[in-house]
């Protein structure tokens, strides 16, 4: 898992923070809380309407992380 934060210059995964879980560099929100959003159906610009201190670029990074931990958690089954 911290390698994956360390690929994602957006996301930090600090077990001090959230109970470790990955968050938005410089926020509390964790990429579950976008990605439950999006799910609920919110679009990205609703998102950031109520969270105006994020960027679209920041939840494109909360999908991005999470599509790259499900390939790596993919390959890891796969091994």
């Amino acid at each position: 898992m911290i390698h994956q934060a360390r690929r994602h210059e957006r996301i930090v995964v600090d077990p001090r923070s959230m109970t470790g879980k990955p968050t938005i560099k410089g926020t509390r929100i964790t990429v579950e809380l976008i990605l439950r959003k999006l799910g609920a159906g919110m679009s990205c610009e609703e998102i950031v309407e109520d969270h105006p201190h994020l960027t679209p670029e920041d939840i494109r990074a909360a999908q991005t992380f999470a599509a790259d931990y499900f390939t790596d958690e993919a390959d890891r089954v796969g091994t």
